[in-house]
């Protein structure tokens, strides 16, 4: 058995976590919307469509925020399209999936389903076919109280009340050459600084989600970040990352390593951040967004077959990747990267939340069940919150074939507001255990008081609608040592762990 420790001290502390590091993300895209939330008809549709066991199963992941109505499908969106009396709603052809929009949910109708999922919206804004203008117009539409041309039309639409969205994303990855008006790093700077400055004088109290590079990958990314934020930086307040990963040879340990670069991306993106602060002279500190990360690649052969049959039809069945439970490993691992950067990364959405790349998976007139990923961020939501500790973690270590040095333990530690204190842990090893040892001397009488642990001997396992529990978290028994302050766990091979000490 391998060993690997981690020492904790109360003192010792990266900074508050975010509620909202806990988002989500529902684009106009495959069964997101018609199918996933929102299905007249279905024996569990609410009276106003939307189905009653999907939001059971968000409320159970403790969403805050979720990022909306995209994505690529933002850069072509009119959001004029989306209010006023759904059967006078235009359908639209979508160029950035191939397919119809009909309009049926929109602004009004998902304001309505946050609410009862317990969430807020993150709203993209259009900047990739449309400007600063029609960017004031929907915040003035949202978010102004009344006696104005776009408020009096809400008004009318049946909000009197403003909708007071405070988070907003100017664009998506506007770098891309795969979405609707890409944009150089200037042009967009210029744009969404000129947005921003609208927006802002419509409603000072909003925040400002900036578009970073589309993925670390992308050729442009750095000299993006460096140029664009030389051009907005003192009217926006966040930089958006996006990151997804996938496996498509199988080879589980350089999988599981691939958080090293999702790391080293944030801290990247940091650096420039801080960068242009210097360079600018300025007292503002400019976070982060990840407002897309996940697992994806299991559906993109599939996605290829159903744009050939079946271009421009509604709510095609896209991006429908079934997850297993290396995947769920991945995932948790992701969430323990985002801890460990809670200084910095102030916003995270998991993308996306129901059927599309999701954690959340429903049948059109059928069940709705859980995925593998679903349970980490389910555990991370409920017991990552307060403030995340620096954990000093020494562990084994391994190479791959793109990494090398990875430690086979990974780990991150919250402190809540009570003086108790949650451990979350990935043991990488494909074959060994590892006896975790945790020097809590700092914090007195703490004592572990539930272990939580997702595991199974196939690194393919799903769950199905038919299975929906084949991969799902246990509680196992709590041995303590003898010693005061030092606690000895054993760790499965191939496991995610939540520690909770009281």
């Amino acid at each position: 058995m391998k060993k690997a420790g981690i020492i904790l001290d109360k003192d010792y502390q990266i900074g508050r976590v975010d509620d909202r590091l806990y988002g989500s993300f529902i684009e106009h895209l495959g069964r997101a919307v018609y199918g996933g939330i929102y299905e007249p008809g279905h024996p569990l549709a609410d009276e106003a469509g939307f189905r009653k066991d999907v939001i059971a199963a968000v409320k159970k992941l403790g969403v805050p925020i979720v990022r909306y109505p995209g994505g690529n499908f933002v850069s072509g969106f009119h959001w004029e399209d989306s209010v006023g009396p759904v059967e006078q709603r235009p359908k639209r052809l979508d160029l950035a999936w191939f397919t119809t929009e009909t309009n049926e949910v929109g602004l009004h109708e998902f304001a309505a389903w946050t609410k009862k999922a317990g969430s807020d919206i993150m709203y993209a804004i259009n900047l990739g076919t449309r400007g600063p203008e029609q960017a004031r117009d929907i915040v003035e539409y949202a978010n102004h109280k009344g006696n104005s041309r776009f408020s009096d039309m809400r008004i009318a639409n049946g909000q009197k009340d403003p909708f007071g969205i405070k988070v907003w994303c100017l664009g998506n990855e506007m770098d891309g050459p795969w979405q609707m008006g890409q944009k150089t790093a200037y042009e967009y700077g210029r744009t969404a600084n000129e947005a921003a400055k609208m927006m802002k004088w419509v409603d000072p109290s909003i925040e400002l989600v900036a578009c970073g590079s589309s993925g670390s990958g992308m050729p442009t990314f750095g000299d993006w970040e460096l140029t664009m934020l030389n051009e907005c930086y003192d009217n926006i307040d966040y930089v958006s990352l996006h990151r997804y990963y996938g496996n498509p040879t199988g080879d589980t340990q350089n999988f599981l390593a691939s958080t090293m670069d999702m790391d080293d991306f944030i801290k990247s993106v940091v650096a420039i951040c801080d960068a242009v602060k210097g360079k600018k002279h300025s007292s503002r500190k400019i976070h982060l967004s990840f407002d897309e990360w996940n697992v994806w690649y299991h559906s993109n052969e599939q996605d290829k077959e159903i744009w050939k049959r079946e271009k421009w039809n509604r709510a095609l069945p896209l991006l429908e990747d079934i997850y297993n439970f290396e995947d769920a490993l991945l995932v948790g691992s992701m969430l323990i990267t985002l801890l460990r950067n809670a200084d910095r990364v102030k916003i995270a959405c998991l993308a996306q939340l129901v059927n599309v790349i999701a954690p959340i998976m429903t049948r059109n007139g059928g069940g709705c069940w859980a995925q593998t990923i679903y349970y980490p961020f389910m555990q991370a939501s409920a017991y990552g919150r307060g403030t995340a500790l620096n954990a000093i973690v020494s562990s084994p270590k391994y190479d791959c074939k793109e990494y090398t040095d990875v430690p086979v333990l990974d780990a991150a530690a919250v402190l809540h507001d009570d003086g108790s204190v949650t451990v979350f842990a990935v043991n990488r090893d494909l074959t060994e255990d590892v006896l975790l040892d945790l020097d809590l001397r700092s914090f007195g009488t703490l004592k572990l008081k539930e272990h939580l642990v997702l595991h199974h001997d196939d690194v393919k396992a799903v769950n199905t609608e038919e299975n929906p529990d084949n991969v799902k978290p246990v509680s196992v028994p709590v041995v303590e040592s003898t010693e005061e302050g030092r606690i000895l766990v054993k760790l499965q091979a191939l496991s995610w762990n939540v520690l909770r000490f009281e």
